[in-house]
């Protein structure tokens, strides 16, 4: 898992962030969701796009921590 882990960061700052100005991507999208906004199908797919590369990286950590705790 440790091998995965430079990837999963990386796709996760870039990927994951895209677009930095004004706001994160991501982050306007769950603010929609917080706020209970109207969401088209095309906002939806903009959060599992962007979220995805953030799901791996919490895969690769969670492996990586059992894998500590079994050795």
């Amino acid at each position: 898992m440790k091998k995965y882990l430079s990837i999963a960061l990386l796709s996760s700052l870039t990927l994951g962030l895209a677009p930095f100005t004004p706001e994160p991507h991501i982050w306007k999208q769950f603010m929609n969701l917080k706020y209970g906004r109207e969401m088209a199908m095309m906002d939806w797919v903009d959060i599992l796009m962007h979220g995805a590369p953030w799901i791996f990286l919490i895969v690769v950590l969670t492996g990586m921590i059992k894998e500590k705790k079994k050795a």
